[in-house]
């Protein structure tokens, strides 16, 4: 276990989508129902429930939006059938990219994820085409205040952590899958809600994208992260910080 490790998750995650209550609440409560569904609709017994719980309150959604989906759930009201499906493919540059969704129209999310591909230079390949370049961990992230990185250090790894990376920005906690709701607990108990807690994709490898494939490269993120049936977008993918400066100025 490193107490800084050299791994810097690459996820798209930008600012703008904490902007965007309704789309970023849509996804949340997406997850919220999924959730309940797969299990049952409590969330001591359910431990993907008590994670999409724990996102929602980390956003800030009202407690009463997220009791009135696992309700919905519990009294049949809503039937919705989505679909967890993943898409892999390479964006400009040779990104390799990963799209999780959720979706209640496999047709039209097949459809919208391919044009964004095909739309802003990237090729949507098949599954498991290119996430043979990640491993998929349990990463935990608290907000600096929540701890000093020593005490944050010594906890995660009592908790069973495989990695803690504390900075300025935070403490990022990663873990295995099958340690993911142990760890998380664990860390809530003592620290407090976490500021994101998910299980996602981890890049093997970086690829240093020049100036001339990364403005197409984050136009198609952009749609990507616009699309409502998109729950996560992870790539393997480093730009110099002038260059993502000149392209989002």
């Amino acid at each position: 276990m490193a107490g800084h490790s050299q791994f810097k998750n690459i996820m798209f995650r930008k600012g703008a989508q904490d902007k965007k209550r309704a789309k970023l609440f849509g996804r949340l409560i997406r997850e919220v129902t999924v959730a309940a569904r797969s299990g049952l609709p409590d969330p001591d017994a359910n431990p993907r429930l008590r994670a999409a719980i724990s996102a929602a309150r980390a956003a800030n959604m009202p407690k009463d939006n997220v009791e009135r989906a696992i309700k919905r759930v519990a009294g049949g009201e809503d039937d919705t059938n989505f679909e967890e499906i993943r898409y892999e493919g390479y964006g400009p540059g040779g990104a390799a990219i990963i799209v999780e969704t959720l979706t209640d129209n496999r047709n039209r999310t097949a459809s919208e994820v391919r044009a964004a591909f095909g739309k802003h230079g990237g090729s949507l390949g098949e599954t498991n085409s290119v996430s043979f370049m990640f491993d998929r961990v349990g990463m935990i992230v608290f907000d600096p205040e929540a701890a000093g990185a020593d005490e944050m250090f010594d906890a995660a790894a009592e908790a069973g952590a495989e990695n803690v990376e504390s900075t300025a920005e935070g403490h990022e906690i990663v873990c295995t899958p099958d340690d993911f709701s142990t760890v998380r607990d664990a860390l809530a108990e003592r620290f407090g809600d976490p500021r994101e807690a998910r299980l996602t994709w981890k890049p093997q490898s970086a690829v240093t994208i020049d100036e001339d494939a990364a403005g197409s490269l984050l136009k198609l993120l952009d749609t990507l992260d616009d699309n409502d049936d998109v729950q996560q977008v992870s790539a393997n993918f480093e730009i110099a910080d002038d260059v993502l400066e000149r392209l989002t100025a």
